[in-house]
């Protein structure tokens, strides 16, 4: 188990603000997944020895305000405005570590890993 990250008081797993926030991020129109989910990786991982190095799917540190600094890689549909599309991510990110955690949010940074285009 990764180390808990405290934010006013409370310690909680990297993991369990990766899954609210994950889960936030899908609901999302335009959103194709979060981090990467590249099926050829993840099958090289699964059927060999050979390791494949992926990034998390959500960083979080906390601030100096004790608010949560969020890093949400997406994967995203192709025809969706990049900067629009971050703007509702974040928005959709706050809401849920609001209700779920109770907790501020500094800034959510959006980074766009990969590209999906649709079947012609």
């Amino acid at each position: 188990m990764s180390h808990e990250i405290i934010v006013s008081g409370i310690g909680i797993a990297p993991e369990v603000l990766a899954t609210i926030v994950s889960r936030a991020v899908e609901e999302v129109e335009g959103v194709a997944s979060v981090g990467d989910k590249n099926l050829a990786s993840n099958l090289v991982s699964m059927f060999s020895t050979r390791s494949v190095s992926t990034a998390p799917a959500v960083e979080a540190t906390v601030t100096a305000d004790d608010e949560l600094a969020l890093t949400v890689h997406l994967v995203v549909f192709f025809g969706y405005p990049f900067k629009k599309l971050a703007e509702v991510v974040r928005e959709a990110v706050v809401h849920a570590i609001d209700a779920q955690v109770g907790v501020g949010v500094a800034r959510v940074d959006v980074c766009i890993d990969g590209l999906v285009f649709p079947k012609e």
